[in-house]
């Protein structure tokens, strides 16, 4: 998971805007904002270390992208009793005041787009005859 979506992520689940992250962290609204969609990245480890505090995380967890988020993979959540866990992000993220229209657009096209890549994938699998 990338830094943006751990910040996102993490800030929500502290009941934070992005407006009060910014303050508390004493960083620019789109600053943080740029951060949360992968435009930009902060330049210091002090900014990772100021963010982490706040959001009670550790600073090289929120910094490395190579490590899966929490202790269930996507891949496990897509499994019964944890799509209500996905769902529950997904509601948080389009009720977010920060979450704009044309994000929530954005955001609904790319998962039609997967579900649909998904598809043709499965259906393309499961016609193909293993025994010619």
């Amino acid at each position: 998971m990338r830094f943006g979506e751990k910040l996102r992520i993490y800030r929500m689940k502290k009941g934070l805007s992005q407006q009060e992250l910014s303050k508390l962290a004493g960083l620019g609204i789109n600053t943080i904002g740029n951060y949360e969609v992968g435009r930009t990245y902060p330049k210091s480890h002090d900014v990772y270390k100021r963010l982490a505090d706040i959001l009670d995380v550790d600073a090289n967890y929120l910094h490395n992208e190579n490590e899966d988020f929490g202790v269930v993979s996507p891949r496990d959540r897509a499994y019964p009793g944890h799509k209500e866990d996905m769902v529950d992000d997904v509601y948080a993220y389009f009720t977010s005041s920060e979450t704009t229209e044309s994000e929530m657009d954005e955001f609904l096209k790319s998962v039609l787009n997967a579900y649909w890549i998904a598809k043709d994938r499965k259906r393309r699998h499961a016609s193909y005859n293993y025994n010619k």
